[in-house]
This record gives structure tokens, sequence and C-alpha cells, in this order.
């Protein structure tokens, strides 16, 4: 909410600078985002005059002008459509800052002509938006003199406005809120009704079915005939361009002075282009408007309008209609003031993705007993400025019921904030806020202003009076410190900090994806059952909770394939949902890799990620939690989105633990994906979480003195076999001494037989007591042989 300090002063009569203005504002809980004293960028600029403006010789959009600035006139090169003879400018000349770029201005040269100087526009200084040509001075304006002495420029308040102060919304809510804070008076409002000269010839009608009554309760409006709509009076100009509004005409600058003054959105028509009467309704499907943005919007029958005989004509509380909307040659309008529902108005400007001071307002509550009063006020300035004769107005609809009294017992003050306010002081803040008080035994009995719709119960009231006094009056206190209990997470927070720790070193980057997804991804994965479907999603597409969170894993790999990053490594730690009960959800690590498993490399071959990458990551996963990574059975079973003869499971027992594989080229092709990517889901609910013993502490790292050894076993087996199986039989051979067991060869041809394969595994024996002599290292393979050969009947390779 911006505003100057002149425009404050037209409704608080104050003394005070403005840097305590702000001060007080933050202290208000209206908090001070910027204070801009114009000035002081622009005080090298000067004043001049347009001597001459003739054709560029070498560019057919180009003038040529001389300028005078009173001491000299110069030679500029101006592309503004406006520049012409006599007119009085504005004038940067070499050495000075343009605000807009910070960079001081040099002679330039522009298609082989020197350009001495600048010729600026609004948004050049930064004054306004407007960039559609240079500024135009009054033509009494004196050449040559410094523009900060030709023209006032008011030091510019930027508040933020949170949003439950829709009074605040308009400068006088603002100056309402200093002067009873104590800098100042509010200065009366004088709302007497316009003098009407003839009866309204445009009706008003409200026209909602029952169920909708509440989307215009009260619709206000009246004819002017006779109006000269020209260039706005300068200070209003001023006020606009200050705040970063482009002035228009004198009627559209009007009514976006009192949306900004008063918190009171209008709306004026070009009477002579409306047929019949105007109605507020809904619209019907088909419908459409020709917006004033230039934009054409499809209306559906959630949406209020402003509509004639001809159709809408207007977005109620959102934006007007370009046919109906004045000009310069307007002689009659028709000036519209609505109270419109905030819920129906932000659902409309969220849906066709409009934005306006007007809607901002509307969606955030207005006054609803000002709607009149506003179109008085309106009607007044109008016949001021443009001229022209009023008729009778015409109102349907009603005021709302205002709200009930509240019951307001001071000693509250102290019990709610912590501060000490003499109930004198109390009575004072609430009644300069506009609350009516009642005494009524040990309290009062408090209504609250019309403008005011947050305030409904006692601690809204405790809390405007703390306001009031000013929140830096409130003690700081330590809060007191009884004996302080260390914060415990339970064994499954612990689990999955582990788990993430254990990806992340792996070189996984994680991710935090919606609980949500849209039904046809959620489809792929095992979901979009009706039980999983939002009431109400955040977004259309969002409407299935996901099944599976690797479906966003992937989902996530494609979009970064998109924009260029096909190699990517991510996961995921969420819930997922089997069900609407509570006992389907379960808590899930996930991760994806796609694309490259190993990056191009001179010294290196490129390989990209298969099937191998995924189980490892998600045994990585499994051992960081704690879980029996080494004792898993892998099992060539999966769900439906991994690639049936790529996959697999890790089960313990009979108890899956997690799912891994590349995932299927049916769910790659219908999210259009390119491959390969490979997944992998470890659900942590299965995963047994690590014993805990209350024993001595034990080191978790047993490091033996003495060397290790390593042996070497080819066995050949039937070609069905698994690798598992035989690594899980030598694992098993000795677990004493039997530290770790890879496989590192697999061989399948005519040297092995027919229907078998060579299995080459490395055995690597860790003694720890002592050095193990060659009968015990022979012992060691004979019992690795013997596990082989009774759980897989594999012998050993001749």
């Amino acid at each position: 909410m911006k505003f100057t300090l002149s425009w404050l002063k037209r409704h608080l009569d104050t003394t005070v600078g403005v840097e305590t203005i702000g001060d007080r504002l933050t202290m208000l809980g209206l908090e001070v985002e910027s204070l801009e004293d114009p000035a002081a960028r622009l005080g090298g600029f000067v004043t001049g005059q347009v001597m001459e403006a003739g054709k560029h010789p070498n560019a057919d959009r180009l003038q040529l002008c001389k300028v005078s600035i009173g001491r000299e006139t110069l030679q500029v090169v101006c592309g503004a459509p406006n520049a012409r003879a006599g007119l009085k400018v504005v004038v940067a000349v070499p050495g000075v800052v343009i605000p807009a770029t910070g960079e001081a201005l040099k002679k330039g040269n522009v298609r082989g002509v020197e350009s001495q100087a600048m010729m600026c526009s609004w948004r050049e200084l930064l004054l306004g938006e407007d960039h559609s040509g240079i500024i135009e001075l009054p033509s009494d304006t004196p050449v040559g003199e410094p523009l900060t002495k030709v023209l006032v420029f008011d030091p510019v308040i930027d508040v933020a406005i949170t949003p439950n102060r829709a009074d605040c919304l308009g400068v006088r809510g603002i100056a309402r809120d200093l002067a009873a804070a104590g800098l100042g008076k509010l200065k009366p409002l004088s709302i007497e009704p316009v003098k009407s000269s003839f009866p309204s010839p445009i009706d008003v009608r409200l026209e909602f079915p029952d169920e909708a009554a509440n989307a215009c309760t009260l619709f206000a409006g009246r004819t002017i005939r006779g109006v000269r709509n020209g260039e706005s009076p300068a200070w209003l100009k001023g006020w606009l361009n200050a705040v970063g509004l482009r002035p228009i005409s004198a009627l559209v600058d009007i009514t976006n002075y009192f949306t900004l003054d008063l918190a009171r959105p209008l709306h004026v028509f070009d009477a002579r282009k409306l047929t019949g009467p105007v109605r507020a309704r809904l619209a019907a499907p088909g419908e459409t408007l020709a917006a004033l943005n230039g934009k054409t919007y499809a209306l559906d029958a959630t949406m209020t309008v402003i509509a004639d005989d001809a159709g809408p004509q207007s977005l109620a509380g959102v934006i007007g209609g370009e046919p109906t909307g004045v000009s310069n040659g307007t002689t009659d309008v028709f000036l519209e003031a609505a109270l419109f529902d905030p819920m129906r108005t932000a659902a409309t400007g969220r849906k066709l993705a409009v934005e306006s001071d007007a809607r901002y307002r509307f969606e955030r509550g207005i006054d609803p007993a000002f709607v009149v009063a506003g179109m008085e006020l309106a009607t007044r300035m109008i016949i001021e400025v443009c001229g022209g004769e009023a008729s009778e107005p015409v109102i349907a609809g009603h005021v709302p019921a205002a709200n009930g009294a509240i019951v307001f017992r001071p000693h509250r003050v102290g019990q709610l904030g912590g501060v000490a306010v003499a109930e004198e002081a109390m009575v004072q803040a609430l009644e300069a806020l506009g609350c009516r008080l009642t005494r009524t035994g040990d309290g009062y009995a408090v209504v609250p202003p019309s403008w005011r719709a947050d305030l409904t119960a006692e601690h809204d009231l405790v809390e405007e009076v703390i306001r009031i006094h000013g929140y830096e009056h409130i003690p700081t206190l330590s809060l007191p410190r009884p004996a302080v209990v260390r914060p415990v997470l339970t064994a499954q927070q612990r689990q999955a900090g582990w788990v993430r720790r254990g990806l992340a070193a792996r070189g996984l980057v994680e991710t935090v994806t919606w609980s949500f997804q849209p039904s046809a991804l959620a489809s792929l994965f095992g979901g979009g059952q009706a039980a999983l479907k939002l009431a109400n999603p955040i977004s259309s597409d969002l409407d299935s909770m996901r099944p599976s969170v690797l479906a966003n894993l992937v989902a996530a790999a494609g979009r970064n394939a998109d924009r260029g990053y096909r190699d990517v490594a991510l996961f995921e730690l969420g819930p997922e949902f089997h069900g609407d009960q509570p006992e389907d959800q379960r808590l899930v690590a996930a991760g994806l890799r796609s694309g490259r498993g190993v990056a191009r490399h001179w010294a290196l071959p490129s390989r990209p990620v298969d099937v191998f990458d995924a189980k490892a990551d998600a045994a990585g996963a499994i051992a960081a939690a704690g879980g029996p990574a080494d004792g898993l059975q892998v099992v060539a079973e999966a769900p439906a989105w991994y690639h049936p003869g790529r996959s697999g499971s890790l089960k313990l027992g009979p108890k899956v633990i997690a799912a891994f594989g590349e995932i299927h080229p049916h769910v790659m092709a219908v999210l259009d994906i390119k491959g390969p990517a490979v997944g992998f889901e470890v659900f942590l609910d299965a995963v047994p979480l690590p014993k805990v013993r209350a024993t001595k502490a034990k080191a978790l790292l047993k490091v033996s003195p003495f060397q290790a050894i390593e042996r070497d076993f080819a066995f050949v087996v039937d070609r069905s076999v698994s690798a598992e199986a035989v690594l899980r039989a030598a694992r098993g051979a000795d677990k004493a001494l039997i530290g770790d067991v890879l496989l590192f060869d697999l061989y399948e041809g005519p040297h092995v037989g027919e229907d078998k394969k060579s299995l080459a595994i490395q055995v690597t024996l860790q003694p720890i007591e002592k050095t193990l002599t060659d009968a015990e290292i022979e012992a060691i393979a004979a019992k690795v042989v013997d596990a082989v050969g009774k759980a897989t009947g594999g012998v050993l390779r001749g």
C-alpha cells in the first residue's frame, strides 16, 4: 500500500515528520517496507522547452529536437511520439544519474547525429509507470529551473498490509490508526448527498438464485450527464504517479483515487454504450468478456458479472469491460458502487489470473456500510473535476446486518498482553478506532465499526488496545526455565536420519515432492483408486494421493531431462498411501538414477545406469538403517512398474524389505521419458530396528592386527541358480572368519556344459586372534566348497 505524505495529510492533521510516521506505523503493526524521498534523486534535472521538432535525417521513427534549458539550447534525439514544438519537458544533461538505470547520462550518437541531452518519462524518473511518452509539464512552467523547485515531490511510504486489515488498504484507514496512536487528529469526512437533477435512465437489478444471493448484496449507481472527460488535475496525477499508477483520464483516475484513498473500488461505464438496465448476475456458460486489459476471458456460472441487455460488461470486483469503457469523447457516465462476495471475487480472479487493485480489496472485505456514501463522494468529485449533473441514485439490495456487540473486560489486557494500560486509555484507543462502547458492569459492550470486520471477539479488542498503546511497551521477559528435558528422537526418526545420510553419501540428492500427484501418474504405480482421490485438491492435476514415492521421482527426472539434465540421482523419504486408513500409509525411502552411471572420461569407459546400481542403492539404504543387509534374500519379483526381467526384491524371510530394478518401458513411454532409468524402494516400516541392549557399550569397529587373506573359487552351477545363492552359502560357511564374499566373474559357454554357468567368487578371510596356518585356511576353503555344494549343487570348476 503506497501513499505520499501530502496524501496522508489530506486525512490526518499532523505536524510530525515522515520518519516519525514511519516508525509509528511499524509499531502499530503496519510494517513500513520503504520510505523514499524522490527529490533526493532528482537534483540534477531541469525544466526545458522544445523549440523545434523535426524529422531525424536517418531514422523514420526518431525526431531531432532543439531544446532550451534557459542557459543554452541543446540538440536532442528523441523517439517519444508526443515530442513537439512548444512542449515543456524534463531534461537530463550529461552527468546526471538516471534513476531507472542508475547510470550517469553521456552524450551519444544516434544514427549519425549527436544527442546532447535526454527528455525523460515518468518511469525513467521512477515517478510512475508511464513510459508511453516524455513528461508534459504545464505550459506555464518556467524554463531552466531545477525540477525540484518546479514540482513538489512528496516522500512516498510503502506499507505492508496484513490480510485482516482491509481497512488500511485506504489512506484514510492508515490515517485513522495514526490518529488513534496520538500522531495527529483525523479530519472529518463530509458526506453530503449530491443534489439530484433527474431520474436515472439506467436502473440496477440483482438477479441471483437463492443459493448465490450473497454474490452481491448491495448494488448502487447513478447517471451523470454532461461530463467532460479530459486530463486530471495536477494534484491527482501527481499522487497517482507517485504510487505507480499511470494517469489515464479524469473519470478513470477518480475511480482509482477512491480505491486507494478510501478503499472503495468503483467503476464508470459510458452510459451511451449501455442498453437496458444494469444487472448484477451470474455469468451464463459460453459468455465472454473483452476486458480493459485487452484480453478476452471465457466466463462460467461461478462468476459474478455486471451485465446489460447486450451481455456482460464487467467482471464484478475484478476488471471492467472494454466495450462500455469511458473515453475522451464520453459525455454521460453511469457510476457503479457495489458490495461483492469476497470468496467469489477471489475465486474468479484466481481462475482467470487477473490481478487488480479492486480485486485485492474486495477479496479482503470492504466496508459494507460505505457503498452509497462512497458513491456520493465520487459523484461530487466527478462533477467538480468534469462538470455535469447527477441523477437520483438507484439502489438494489441492502447493507448486510452488522456484527453484534463484544464483551470487553479491561483486566484482560494485562492477562493476555502482559502490559499495563490505564482503562481510560483503553476506552480512548477503541473509540478512536471507531468502536462504540457502552458500560456494562465491570466491562464494556463494544460495537466494532463497519470497516473492521476483523474485530469479532474480546481478544481482538485486547490486541487493538495493545497495538495502539505501542508494541514497544510490551516488556521483554524470559520464559521460566525448569528442569530442561533433552529432546528425544524416536528410533524410527533416528533410522530415517541414518538413511538420509547414507543415500546422500552414495551421491544421491534428496528431494521433497508433493504427497499427491495426477491420477494418470498414480495409476501407473498401482494407485488411482477412488479412496485415494482428493476432495479438494490444491490443483486440478494433483488430485490423488501417491501410491509410490518413486512415481514423483520418475516425473522429476523427466522434467530435468527436458531441461538438458539427463544424468540425475535423486532420493526421497516420505509416506506413500494404499488406502484411506492410517494403517494404509507407510514410510518409504525411494531413489532413482537415470542417464549414465559412469560419466564420460578419457581413462574410463562410460556406461548407462543398470539394475545393479539400484540394487546397490537399496542395500546401502538398508545397511544405513541398521538392517541386516547381508542376510537378505534376492528374488526376481518386483511391482509392475519395474522391468519384469531386470528387477527384483530383497526379502527377510517372507517379508519384502525393498524392491529395485529398471523402470518399465511402458511407464517411460507414457511419461515421455528417455531411458535408461533405475529405481528402488525401501520400506522402512519393514526394516527391523537395531536391537538396543542395556549392556556396556562396545566398539562399533573391530580392527584386526592380522592381515586378511583372499581365496578365489569358481563353481559350476545350473544356469537357474542365482549368484546370490552362491554368495550367501559361501558367506555362511564360517561367519567368524569370512569377512567378505564378492562375485567377480560369470562364464557361460561350451567349457562348462549345456545349461550350466561358472561363477567365480572371491572370499576374504579375516583372522582375529592369530595368523591362520595353511591347514586352517584349507579347512575353511573346504567348508566353502561344501556349503556351496549343499546349497546350490555347485562343484568346483576343473
